[in-house]
C-alpha cells in the first residue's frame, strides 16, 4: 500500500516524496550487516575490516574478513567465507593478514598470505585464544585465557582440570572471597592471564602468573594488552588489590615477551588506569584513566607515561567529557580520540606539546576510525534511521564525505528506516535535557499515536542519533518512539553525568517527567496511550516509575533492580552501589530511600518483567521478587525467564522474544497498530 512518509528535522516538518517502502519487522533486524574492526595496512594503501551478519530461521550468525583497496575504490574482497573470522591485523610487511578463527572448537589465531591465498592456523592453544594481538616483528602473539594458576600455560593441563570439574560428579562452586563469579560465569579457581605465543620456538608462556586477573575483565572480551615498538615488552591492565570486588584500582603494568617481574606503572592512583597504548616511536605509554577511586563513571583522561623517565601528563584535563577509543598519530606527536558529545561521537585531536584540543569530525556517531598517513580518515557510523556503514574523508575537509561499503542498501531500498529528530527540555537543576524522537511508518500529523519512551541504562551512557532496533521495531508497528538522555547521561560534562549518583530516583525522574510533559503535548502524540520501557538502570527506572506516577498505561522492565538492599548482596562488582548508593546497606539510608520495593501500596500499573537466570550484574531474583509483589496485588503482568542468558540477552536466540513479547504488551494495553503480527516468523502481516 501506498504510504506518505514525513521527515521532521528538529521542530519544522517537511513533507517527503511518498514512499513504497514498508514498515520495518523483527525479522529486518537479522538481516541487517554491521561493518567493524577496521584496520590499515601499513602503508595505508588497504583497509580491512569484518562483516557480520545473521540468519534468524536457522539461528546462525557469521563474520568473515573483508579488505578493500584504498585506491582504486573496488568492490571489497572477502579473504575468508567460513563465517567464523574476524579480528584482522596486517603484518609488519603488509604481505599477511592475522585473524581469529573460531572454525575449530577453539578460537585460534590463523594468517591469511596475499600471495599463495591460503590461511594457515598458527595457535593450537587447548583453551582457546581471547583478544589476540600481533606483536610489531610478527614474532609474538599475545592473549587472554582463563586458567588455573597451577597450570598456568599448559593448556592441556588446563583443559583437563576444567573437563574433570565440568564432568565430574558433585556440580558445586566454592569461593572464599568475593568476585567468585562475574557477568554470566563462576570463577571456580580460574584467573584470565596473558598468555605469550613464540612463534619461532612454538613455545607458550604464561607471563602474569598468580591469583590475579589479567587484564582486568571487559564485558566485550579481552582488551588491554599492548607490545612496545621494539616487540620486547608487554603492557597490560591488572588490579592486584586485595578487595578487587569493592575497587576500581586497574593499574598499567609492564612485562618482558619471555616472562619475568611485572613492575606496575599507576601505582600512585588508586582510581582506574588502562586502555595502553604504545607511541610508534616508543617513547611514551598512552592510556585513559580516571582519579575518583571506587567510581566506575568518573571522567575518562587522556594521559601519556614517559617510558624513560616515568613522567605522566594528563592531555585532556580541559576537555569535560569521557575519552574512549583513541590511537596515536604516526609522527607520535599527538593523539586521535573520540568523546560521547549530545547524542554524537566527536572525533578530536590532541598535541603532547600545548595540549591543544581540536575538532576533527562531529555531528556523527562514530563508532570507530582510523587515520591514513596522506590525512585520510576513514570510520564507521550509523544514523537512527540508516545502519552502520564505513566511510571516509580527508582530514582538511571533512565535509566531503564519501560513504564505502553498501552491504544494506537493497534492504533501505526495501524497508522504511525511521530517522529520529532532537527536541530539547528544561529538566532538573535547570539543565536542558536531549531527547530523541522517532515518528512511526506512514505518518500521518492529522493523526494520534501511541508513545513509548525508553529509558537509558548504565546508567552513565547516553542514547545517541545511531541505529538501534528498538528505534524501529516500534515506530514500524504504529507507535512513536522517544529516547531521552536525563541526567546521569554522559555526553553532557562530568558534572550532568555525575548528578545521578546518591539520586537514581530523583533529577533523572524529574528529567523524565519534564520530557513526558512536552510529547504529550505534541499533536501527533496520545497522551492516554503512553508506555514506557527499560534496560538495567532503565529496568530500575521502570519499577521507580511504577511507585510513583500514574501517567503510563503499561511498563516494561528488563534486567531492573527492584529491591536495593537485596541487590547489594546479590551483585559482584560492588564498587557500583558502593558509590552510587554512598555505602552498603547498614549505613546508607540511599538504599532504602531509592528503592522501588518501598513503594508498593502505589503499585498499579500493568508490567512485563524480563530478566536472564545468568545475570550476576542485576541478579534474575531482583524480577523474581517483583513479579511476586505485582501478582500478589493482582496487577496484570507477565514474567519471562531466559534461562541461559546474562545481563544482555543472546541476540539471535533471545532478542527476537524480547522484541515480540514487548509489541503483544504494547499492542494490548496502548492498542498500537491494529494489524496482527505473526509470532513465530517475527513478521507484521500487511494488511
Amino acid at each position: 500500500m501506498k504510504r506518505c512518509v514525513f521527515l521532521w528535522v528538529l521542530t519544522i516538518s517537511v513533507l517527503s516524496v511518498c514512499a513504497q517502502k514498508r514498515a520495518f519487522t523483527i525479522a529486518d533486524v537479522y538481516r541487517i550487516q554491521n561493518v567493524y574492526g577496521i584496520k590499515l595496512s601499513p602503508d595505508g594503501k588497504k583497509l580491512a575490516f569484518s562483516l557480520s551478519k545473521s540468519d534468524l530461521e536457522n539461528t546462525t550468525s557469521e563474520n568473515n574478513v573483508y579488505v578493500m583497496d584504498c585506491e582504486s575504490g573496488a568492490e571489497p574482497k572477502a579473504i575468508t567465507t567460513d563465517g567464523k573470522s574476524y579480528g584482522a591485523t596486517w603484518s609488519k610487511d603488509g604481505k599477511s593478514i592475522f585473524l581469529t578463527s573460531y572454525a575449530s572448537e577453539k578460537s585460534q589465531v590463523c594468517r591469511y598470505d596475499f600471495v599463495s591465498n591460503e590461511i594457515n592456523q598458527i595457535t593450537d592453544f587447548e583453551l582457546g585464544v581471547d583478544g589476540a594481538v600481533i606483536s610489531p616483528d610478527n614474532r609474538y602473539i599475545a592473549f587472554g585465557a582463563e586458567v588455573y594458576p597451577e597450570y598456568g600455560a599448559d593448556g592441556k593441563a588446563n583443559a583437563q582440570a576444567i573437563a574433570k570439574k565440568e564432568g565430574g560428579p558433585l556440580h558445586a562452586h566454592i569461593a572464599d572471597r568475593l568476585l567468585y563469579r562475574h557477568w554470566t560465569s563462576y570463577a571456580d579457581g580460574k584467573y584470565m592471564h596473558v598468555i605469550v605465543y613464540d612463534t619461532v620456538n612454538k613455545t607458550y608462556t604464561d607471563v602474569t602468573p598468580g591469583e590475579f586477573h589479567s587484564p582486568v575483565f571487559s564485558p566485550s572480551g579481552v582488551e588491554g594488552i599492548v607490545f612496545s615498538p621494539d616487540s620486547k615488552e608487554i603492557c597490560f591492565t591488572s588490579n592486584r588489590t586485595d578487595k578487587p570486588a569493592e575497587n576500581t584500582n586497574s593499574d598499567l603494568w609492564v612485562v618482558p615477551v619471555t616472562g619475568g617481574n611485572a613492575v606496575c606503572l599507576t601505582a600512585d592512583n588508586e582510581a582506574w588506569d588502562g586502555s595502553p597504548q604504545y607511541s610508534p616511536d616508543g617513547n611514551y605509554i598512552a592510556y585513559r584513566f580516571q582519579q575518583v577511586p571506587v567510581y566506575e563513571s568518573d571522567r575518562f583522561r587522556l594521559g601519556i607515561i614517559n617510558r624513560k623517565t616515568g613522567e605522566k601528563k594528563v592531555l585532556t584535563e580541559t576537555y569535560d567529557n569521557w575519552v574512549e577509543e583513541y590511537e596515536w598519530a604516526s609522527d607520535s606527536k599527538s593523539l586521535y580520540f573520540l568523546a560521547p558529545e549530545s547524542g554524537y561521537v566527536t572525533l578530536y585531536n590532541v598535541d603532547l606539546g600545548k595540549q591543544n584540543i581540536r575538532k576533527i569530525l562531529g555531528g556523527k556517531a562514530l563508532s570507530s576510525f582510523q587515520i591514513a598517513p596522506k590525512g585520510t580518515v576513514y570510520y564507521t557510523y550509523s544514523t537512527t534511521g540508516k545502519p552502520t556503514a564505513l566511510y571516509r574523508t580527508m582530514l582538511k575537509k571533512p565535509q566531503k564525505e564519501q560513504q564505502l561499503t553498501f552491504y544494506n542498501a537493497a534492504l533501505e531500498e526495501e524497508v522504511d528506516f525511521r530517522p529520529s529528530e532532537a527536541m530539547w527540555v528544561k529538566g532538573a537543576y535547570g539543565d536542558s535535557v536531549e531527547v530523541f524522537v522517532v515518528k512511526p511508518h506512514g505518518f500521518d500529523p492529522q493523526k494520534k499515536y501511541p508513545l513509548i519512551i525508553n529509558v537509558h541504562g548504565g546508567p552513565q551512557m547516553q542514547w545517541m542519533d545511531s541505529y538501534r532496533a528498538d528505534w524501529q521495531v516500534y515506530p514500524g508497528a504504529g507507535y512513536v518512539v522517544a529516547y531521552p538522555n536525563p541526567h546521569g547521561s554522559t555526553g553532557r560534562g562530568q558534572k550532568f553525568c555525575r548528578d545521578i549518583s546518591g539520586s537514581w530516583g530523583g533529577c533523572p525522574f524529574d528529567d523524565v517527567m519534564a520530557v513526558t510533559d512536552m510529547l504529550e503535548q505534541l499533536p501527533y502524540v496520545d497522551k492516554d496511550r503512553m508506555g514506557a520501557m527499560g534496560w538495567s538502570y532503565g529496568g530500575y527506572f521502570m519499577n521507580w516509575l511504577q511507585g510513583h506516577t500514574k501517567r503510563f498505561k503499561c511498563l516494561a522492565s528488563m534486567m531492573g533492580l527492584y529491591d536495593l538492599r537485596s541487590m547489594w548482596g546479590a551483585t559482584e562488582e560492588l564498587w557500583f552501589p558502593n558509590f552510587d548508593l554512598e555505602g552498603q546497606p547498614w549505613n546508607s539510608e540511599l538504599y532504602k530511600k531509592w528503592s522501588p520495593s518501598e513503594y508498593v501500596e502505589n503499585f498499579s500499573t500493568p508490567t512485563l518483567i524480563i530478566t536472564g537466570e545468568r545475570d550476576y550484574r542485576v541478579s534474575y531474583t531482583q524480577s523474581l521478587q517483583y513479579f511476586s509483589v505485582l501478582q500478589a496485588l493482582g496487577i496484570p503482568s507477565r514474567l519471562i525467564v531466559y534461562d541461559n542468558d546474562g545481563h544482555w540477552p543472546s541476540s539471535l536466540r533471545s532478542m527476537p522474544l524480547y522484541y515480540n513479547a514487548h509489541l503483544e504488551w504494547f499492542h494490548q494495553w496502548l492498542g498500537g497498530d491494529p494489524a496482527p503480527w505473526d509470532s513465530e516468523k517475527m513478521v507484521r502481516n500487511e494488511k
